[in-house]
């Protein structure tokens, strides 16, 4: 589960002033002289496309959901897709203008697709969105005008189509203007309560009761004792460090925040009032490592905190080890002893306090499908996309095809996906190995109405989604979160780019060596402080977030 959640964070941009000049999805083939125009040649039928594949793909040559789809559309797509080496073959592909009519589920930044549209190479897509030619994909844009403005570049052009999932609360039942991504708390700590029982300890809803509790787990060695494991095996708080799903991060909720330093953006917190700010320089931050610090002396959090992979965190908590961690699932960390285990609520600090700082959704990005200068009937290839952006085909480039990964439709509509014991019975593999079979990358954008009205989530994310409302965000006082989706301006991009690296390196080193050694001193506070600053560009970086944000909460108003 490491893996493919940690992402550079990214505010929407798209100032009014530019939003409100692109044609919409209002008129017919009419460009916008703002924005480029249309090219009417739809002579080429034959396209090619570069781009990006699962491992474990069959490849996209007998997908029969995309050749069903370039039926319908009337083209034929000759496909060149790789599982490995993508970024390096299309970076030799542009530079040596050998590139194909488009490049599809690359995965482009926004750095590049603007570099790339900005010297021609993508197309601005601007004047093809419009009923005639992309009916399916403005009628998704009418209808969520933040997706506009998370494709739409700082000079105002569009030069990919928009993809992402919203997989939230709404998908289990929440009202859609109260959702909640699933990745709003990406770590849950849980306990071993039959340890408590045994001890006679309650459940602790504070960071000093889960110390008490802790220090009884090690002082009566529970692994040994309970278990029958070695003596001294006893291992009371397991947990990785700053890492997405599994760190120690959820315990910093008693101090006001939950960071996870090595992903800057995810050190950043926004303020009700707008204002964007670095926790790690918070004297609060300063008083929670101070405080953990002492957890570590004492023997309470263990020791390979730092270094232990998350495979190693699982074979310690499998054998019985470890009284408290930290996972997406109780099931999945703890395997035959799961029964043992409970969530633990956010947990309340010394001096009262408790907030867990939501984090936003998957992103929606324009880096899955970009049309180049190559491509001599835009209009063709846009209308074979176009049939993407319905809910039963998307569904089916994503999970694969109805009869294969979807049985069947229940009463209300809505697709069933294979269980587990049906795919190895009939395919030889889990229903997640079937899936990686068929999915094809590309632009594909899963709505959270999708959830309610085409198909249901898969059991896990439920399972997940379940949790996170019931267990964990009744205990949320303050949902403000960053915006993820957003474009930055060039200048931007390189202000971070030039940072980024220098800026989580520093931060996460510093927080290690504070929780194990102790500290840091008043001189040694204000010299890291300055560190940052003058060092690692903090304050360059807090600009550029602060001012993103300013252009997102402008546009949307």
């Amino acid at each position: 589960m490491k893996h493919i959640f940690r992402k550079l964070c990214a505010p929407v941009l798209a100032a009014g002033l530019l939003v409100s000049s692109l044609t919409g999805c209002s008129g017919g083939l009419v460009a916008n002289v703002n924005n480029g125009t249309i090219n009417p040649n739809t002579e080429q039928t034959d396209f090619d496309i570069m781009g990006g594949m699962s491992a474990l793909s069959g490849g996209y040559d007998n997908n029969e959901v995309l050749n069903a789809l370039q039926e319908s559309a009337g083209v034929h797509i000759n496909w060149e897709t790789l599982s490995d080496s993508l970024g390096e073959q299309v970076n030799i592909r542009i530079t040596g203008g050998q590139y194909p009519d488009a490049f599809m589920g690359v995965g482009f930044s926004n750095y590049d697709i603007a570099r790339y549209g900005d010297d021609g190479t993508f197309l601005d897509l601007t004047p093809y969105l419009t009923p005639d030619i992309m009916p399916n994909l403005c009628a998704v844009l009418d209808e969520h005008p933040e997706i506009r403005a998370a494709i739409t570049m700082d000079d105002g052009m569009i030069y990919g189509l928009p993809a992402g999932e919203q997989m939230t609360t709404a998908g289990i039942g929440a009202p859609m203007d109260d959702a909640y991504s699933i990745f709003s708390v990406p770590q849950y700590s849980m306990i071993n309560k039959a340890w408590l029982d045994e001890l006679g300890l309650p459940v602790p809803t504070t960071l000093d009761e889960l110390h008490t509790a802790l220090q009884a787990f090690k002082d009566n060695d529970m692994s040994h004792t309970y278990y029958g494991n070695d003596a001294g095996s006893t291992i009371p708080m397991s947990t990785g460090f700053d890492e997405w799903c599994w760190g120690q991060n959820i315990f910093y909720a008693g101090f006001g925040f939950t960071n996870w330093p090595n992903d800057v953006c995810n050190d950043l917190v926004l303020n009700p009032d707008g204002t964007a700010e670095f926790v790690c320089v918070r004297d609060e931050y300063r008083e929670c490592l101070d405080y953990f610090h002492d957890w570590y002396a004492d023997g309470l959090m263990d020791v390979e905190m730092f270094s232990q992979s998350d495979s190693q965190l699982i074979a310690k908590c499998q054998q019985g080890y470890v009284g408290v961690s930290v996972w997406w699932y109780i099931e999945e960390l703890m395997g035959d002893r799961a029964e043992d285990y409970v969530f633990l609520p956010p947990l309340t600090g010394p001096d009262g306090t408790c907030n867990v700082t939501i984090r936003p959704g998957s992103p929606i990005t324009s880096g899955q499908l970009s049309i180049t200068n190559k491509c001599k009937s835009p209009i063709n290839l846009l209308k074979f996309f176009d049939q993407w952006y319905d809910g039963e085909t998307v569904m089916q480039l994503q999970y694969g095809p109805k009869g294969v990964f979807f049985t069947g439709q229940d009463e209300k509509g809505m697709w069933l996906s294979i269980t587990d014991d049906e795919a190895r019975a009939q395919y030889g593999k889990s229903g997640g190995e079937l899936r990686n079979v068929y999915e094809v990358f590309g632009p594909k954008l899963i709505l959270a109405e999708y959830y309610n009205n085409v198909f249901y989530m898969e059991d896990r994310a439920i399972e997940r989604l379940t949790d996170l409302d019931e267990s964990w965000m009744p205990y949320v006082k303050d949902t403000t979160f960053y915006p993820v989706d957003c474009v930055f301006t060039g200048m931007e991009m390189e202000t971070i780019d030039w940072h980024k690296s220098d800026f989580e390196t520093a931060v996460r080193e510093q927080e290690g060596l504070w929780l194990r050694d102790g500290g840091p001193t008043d001189e040694e506070w204000e010299k890291y402080k300055e560190y940052l600053n003058n060092k690692c560009g903090m304050s360059d970086l807090l600009k550029v977030y602060q001012d993103a944000y300013d252009r997102y909460a402008a546009a949307n108003q």
